[in-house]
């Protein structure tokens, strides 16, 4: 199950610990993606992007993919101001 921002913090409000689900390591598309956005599989919102980017097969549409690049150069710029 994916939660969204407000109910992770309402769970960890509770007490409750959130655990976030790697990418598949067999995933080339989403590794790709990820180090497009100057993010490795063990980064903090790795996860949650690689949810947002799924279905991959969604990610083939030409249209989708110009969509994608204005984000990932800003991803990775924020990596790199860190």
């Amino acid at each position: 199950m994916s939660w969204d921002r407000l109910q992770r913090e309402v769970l960890e409000a509770m007490g409750h610990t959130v655990y976030d689900v790697a990418p598949p390591p067999g995933d080339a598309l989403l590794q790709a993606l990820l180090r497009a956005a100057g993010r490795d599989a063990d980064a903090p919102d790795a996860a949650a992007l690689c949810r947002e980017w799924s279905p991959a097969t969604r990610l083939r549409d030409p249209a989708a993919k110009r969509a994608l690049w204005p984000r990932l150069r800003a991803l990775r710029a924020s990596a790199r101001a860190r």
